[in-house]
C-alpha cells in the first residue's frame, strides 16, 4: 500500500526545477517541508501504519500546503490540445494518475458522477503520468465532463510538472486549486482492503472524499463572489 502512494520513495530536491522563489507558492512550500515529511513518513510505513502515515499527510497539505500558488502549467489533453490551467478560468479539481495504477473499486464511477454533478462549476482534470498511447484505453472510462491529460519526463517542457508533482507528493493525489490556482485543499484516499469485495464501500468513501474537497472549492467560489457583489 505504500508503493500506491509513495511511488518514488524518496524525494530528491536537486532534481526539481524551481523557478518561483515566492514564499506563498506551492513549490516553495514544497521545498521547504517536503524532506522532513518523506523522512517521517518513510519509517512509518516501514512499519505499516498507514494511519499514521494520513496524519502526516494532512498536518503537511494544511499546515503548509492551503494558501499556496501553483505554477500555472501547461496541460496535453488528450484531444491534441495544449492547455494552461489559468484557461479553464474556473475552480480546479485535478486527479494524478498512472494507468499502470490500479484505480480502487467505485473511483472513476464516482468521479464522473461528481463531474456530471458539478461541472458548471468546477473543472475536473485527470492527469497521467503516462505517455499518450499509455492513456488512451483508460481515457475513455471518464465522461466528457473530464478532461484527460498527460505528462511524462520524455515529453519536452514536461519537466517541471512531474518534478513537482509527480516526484513529490506520489499519486493519485487530488488537488483542489480555485481559479486563481491557490490551493484551497489537498487530499488522498486511503484504500481498505475490505473494498476489493466491497464496491459499494470503495465507491461511497472515494465518493464522500472526493465530494469533500469540492465543498471546499464551492463555498471559495461563493464567497469570492459575495465580495464581488458588494464592491
Amino acid at each position: 500500500m505504500r508503493r500506491f502512494y509513495l511511488i518514488f520513495g524518496l524525494f530528491f530536491l536537486s532534481t526539481l526545477g524551481y523557478s518561483q522563489d515566492d514564499e506563498s507558492s506551492f513549490v516553495s512550500a514544497l521545498r521547504a517541508n517536503l524532506k522532513n515529511y518523506n523522512k517521517q513518513t518513510n519509517k512509518i510505513y516501514e512499519q505499516n501504519e498507514f494511519e499514521k502515515g494520513q496524519i502526516l499527510f494532512d498536518s503537511l497539505v494544511q499546515n503548509h500546503l492551503v494558501g499556496t500558488t501553483f505554477q500555472d502549467y501547461t496541460l496535453k489533453s488528450f484531444e491534441k490540445r495544449k492547455l494552461k490551467l489559468s484557461s479553464f478560468k474556473k475552480p480546479l479539481f485535478i486527479l494524478t494518475f498512472a494507468s499502470w495504477c490500479i484505480p480502487t473499486k467505485g473511483q472513476i464511477p464516482a468521479l464522473n458522477k461528481l463531474a456530471q454533478k458539478y461541472s458548471k462549476d468546477v473543472k475536473f482534470v485527470i492527469l497521467f503520468w503516462d505517455k499518450k498511447h499509455q492513456v488512451k484505453q483508460l481515457a475513455n472510462k471518464f465522461n466528457h465532463n473530464i478532461t484527460v491529460c498527460y505528462a511524462h519526463e520524455s515529453y519536452k517542457n514536461d519537466a517541471n510538472i512531474v518534478a513537482h508533482l509527480k516526484h513529490s507528493l506520489g499519486f493519485p493525489t487530488s488537488y483542489f486549486l480555485n481559479q486563481d490556482l491557490k490551493v484551497i485543499n489537498i487530499k488522498r484516499v486511503t484504500p481498505q482492503p475490505e473494498w476489493t469485495k466491497n464496491y459499494v464501500k470503495a465507491y461511497t468513501m472515494n465518493y464522500n472524499v472526493f465530494r469533500e474537497g469540492l465543498g471546499c472549492l464551492l463555498i471559495d467560489k461563493n464567497i469570492k463572489n459575495e465580495q464581488l457583489s458588494t464592491n
